[in-house]
């Protein structure tokens, strides 16, 4: 993917970018994710209402983006099995909810783990 194709993609507006997540989740079959030098994932709290999230990515290449300036953050990929048989019992254990592919301007869909499961498997559904 170019940067003029990667840089149109993170313009999109949430939603959007949610159903193109969702689209390249499905083809793919793995969600990634940014983890530390120690491979603890990064979590992120939200500073108006105190909501913890995981952020997501469809690539690779948008959570590289997305860790510009950020020492230390690389990306990890997690299987689609793994992520609706370990992450999402864990998240929900955790009381940490998904952020859904972050966009230029930072704004994200944030949704619960077990309903990104479920829309994910909607959509698998329908291939």
């Amino acid at each position: 993917m170019n940067s003029e194709e990667l840089a149109s993609v993170l313009e999109m507006d949430g939603e959007e970018r949610y159903d193109y997540f969702l689209s390249e989740v499905l083809e793919e079959r793995e969600i990634w994710i940014l983890v530390n030098s120690e491979s603890r994932f990064l979590s992120i709290v939200s500073e108006d209402d105190g909501v913890a999230h995981l952020p997501v990515w469809p690539s690779s290449e948008f959570a590289v983006e997305y860790a510009k300036g950020a020492d230390g953050l690389t990306p990890k990929s997690i299987s689609l099995p793994d992520f609706f048989k370990k992450w999402v019992p864990g998240l929900a254990k955790d009381g940490l909810q998904v952020g859904v592919f972050p966009g230029a301007d930072k704004t994200l869909w944030i949704t619960k783990a077990d309903e990104l499961k479920k829309d994910l498997q909607d959509e698998l559904s329908n291939f």
